[in-house]
């Protein structure tokens, strides 16, 4: 594990957010959920605008400096939630087990959780998912995937023993 990239992005969709009418605050949800096991760095708050969002993820990815970038928001069915379509455009592959596993945890907690259009997937070698847009529903998700982060991150760096 020594080598994986685990250097971690969060990147907050929100027009509220982003102009500054409403506080963030799923990006302290992601920093308490990942802990001192993934510095963080980079953290944005953007409106909901794929350009932007794909203007992001491609730096980040491209130039290797995030081996796993968290997005929070912009996953459901509301006409300014446009977050998943922006990831998988510029995503070189999707994780479908990554948000289905996501999905199949909160419905049970909360019904609407089965609106959520959230992706996974690779750019690179770099893992990107996307998380939903309040803070409890990000510790809910972190909580389900954060166990195959780092089996995930030894994969893309190539490190696995049965890789």
């Amino acid at each position: 594990m020594a080598g994986m990239n685990a250097a971690t992005a969060l990147i907050v969709l929100s027009d509220r957010a982003a102009s500054g009418e409403r506080p963030d605050r799923c990006l302290e949800a992601m920093r308490e959920m990942l802990g001192a096991a993934y510095p963080i760095v980079r953290e944005r708050i953007l409106p909901d605008d794929p350009s932007a969002l794909q203007a992001e993820l491609i730096e980040l990815a491209d130039a290797g400096s995030a081996g796993l970038i968290l997005t929070s928001g912009g996953t459901g069915v509301g006409a300014r939630d446009r977050t998943p379509q922006a990831t998988a455009a510029i995503l070189d592959y999707e994780v479908p087990g990554i948000p289905e596993a996501i999905r199949a945890a909160s419905v049970p907690l909360i019904a609407t959780a089965m609106l959520s259009r959230a992706v996974a997937g690779v750019r690179h070698r770099t893992l990107i998912v996307n998380l939903p847009g309040s803070p409890r529903a990000v510790r809910e998700s972190l909580a389900v995937v954060l166990p195959v982060i780092p089996h995930a991150l030894e994969l893309l760096a190539g490190e696995s023993p049965d890789g």
